[in-house]
């Protein structure tokens, strides 16, 4: 049984959710405040967050930093607020996936179990044509969900390994953004998708950018896609 955590301070909504995620034996630790929820992070082993963004003493954004400092498991944002930028923010910051209110509880339950089992393929390190890619300073391991740059361990989501992996097992050739989403997503592509793959390029970026002072790991071929030189 998987471990959620639910945090939300409106309690109908929290109530929800916990009920849709039991009926398909998820174990819920559901909290209404921020600190509550960083106590039970502390001292329990969870296996993906479902963060609301507004809450009465720690805002999700926060709690979404704290995780990220120590932790990979996927995070999925709820909010009431739909402005671009604090979708831009939270994916930013390493949530997963981001989530509007009114949702649709069967949607949030689908893209939940989505989300896990991308993360638990990584943990359990399932094969396809190999497990690690190693070139260009870049080592990625499948089975043990770690990634080293230049010798330099990277904190990846599973979102971003996921990226990165395509593109490197398709070093070379660019790939579009649509189909980068649908691969790595698993959902149909839309106008609104390119923006979430440039904010998870350029976080990917970022991090590389660490162990080297560069950021052109990942090039972009305008109008086309995305590549990594072989």
């Amino acid at each position: 049984m998987q471990n959620i955590l639910v945090v939300d301070d409106e309690m109908e909504i929290a109530d929800v959710v916990e009920l849709y995620l039991k009926n398909d034996q998820y174990r819920i630790f559901k909290f209404y405040t921020g600190k509550e929820a960083l106590e039970c992070i502390e001292n329990t082993k969870i296996d993906l967050a479902i963060l609301d963004v507004m809450l009465p003493d720690i805002d999700g954004f926060e709690i979404l930093k704290k995780i990220r400092e120590k932790y990979t498991f996927p995070v999925l944002m709820l909010t009431a607020k739909v402005e671009y930028m604090d979708k831009i923010a939270g994916l930013t910051l390493g949530a997963d996936d981001y989530i509007p209110k009114p949702f649709n509880p069967l949607e949030l339950v689908a893209r939940v179990k989505a989300q896990l089992r991308r993360y638990t393929q990584y943990n359990e390190g399932v094969k396809e044509e190999a497990d690690v890619i190693d070139f260009a300073g870049l080592v990625l391991d499948r089975k043990s969900h770690e990634c080293t740059y230049n010798e330099k361990p990277l904190t990846l989501t599973p979102t971003e390994f996921d990226i990165l992996w395509l593109l490197c097992e398709n070093r070379g050739k660019v790939i579009s953004s649509e189909e980068l989403f649908e691969k790595v997503w698993h959902e149909q592509y839309y106008k609104n998708s390119n923006n979430t793959v440039m904010v998870h390029i350029r976080h990917l970026r970022e991090k590389m950018s660490g162990p080297t002072g560069k950021s052109d790991f990942i090039k972009t071929v305008w109008g086309v896609g995305y590549k990594v030189e072989e």
